[in-house]
């Protein structure tokens, strides 16, 4: 399990920034074949089944990755810092999206917005519980309520990943406001 953990935050390193530190080249989409993983791996000294690798795809708890239908392929369905165009389509938010965040960061959230920092996009929960376990990971968390609806409104295009990810270029901050049940 511990090596599980070891490869899935190794297949998010190279699916997601740094495809180079594996030799791998991903198509203009995010994809790349499983073979080729799987042989980074064995260069690495970090063998990986074939095996392995879809039961790390089917139990990692944020579906962070998918297989092609064909199962020839792989790729990391958002969070990327290099340039991907996941060929998803504009979807119609639900009246509100969350973020979550550590409180520590939430006086610049509010004066500035949410920002993709290094990555390509802002990622928002569909519901509060799972924004509240993101901040978590980075301090004592706080959920931001994101007025996606009315967003979509103002022209903003919103979209949604297999795994239930909302994704938006940023969110000023006008359209913003804490949980308040923090």
């Amino acid at each position: 399990m511990k090596n599980d953990t070891k490869i899935s935050r190794q297949i998010s390193f190279w699916l997601r920034h740094k495809p180079d530190d594996a030799g791998l080249r991903l198509t203009s989409d995010g994809w790349v074949q499983v073979s080729e993983l799987l042989e980074a791996f064995g260069r690495q000294q970090m063998p990986c089944s074939l095996q392995q690798l879809k039961q790390i795809v089917e139990t990692n708890d944020k579906k962070r990755f998918e297989f092609s239908e064909d199962g020839v392929l792989i790729r990391a369905r958002q969070g990327h810092s290099i340039t991907i165009d996941l060929k998803l389509a504009p979807t119609e938010p639900p009246d509100l999206l969350y973020h979550g965040t550590a409180t520590r960061f939430l006086s610049v959230i509010l004066k500035e917005g949410l920002k993709p920092m290094n990555r390509h996009h802002v990622h928002l929960s569909g519901d509060a519980d799972t924004a509240r376990n993101v901040g978590a990971r980075h301090g004592k968390p706080v959920v931001l309520v994101v007025a996606s609806r009315t967003m979509q409104a103002a022209d903003f295009r919103f979209f949604k990943t297999e795994n239930g990810v909302w994704l938006v270029d940023h969110v000023p901050p006008e359209h913003l406001s804490c949980s308040g049940s923090e």
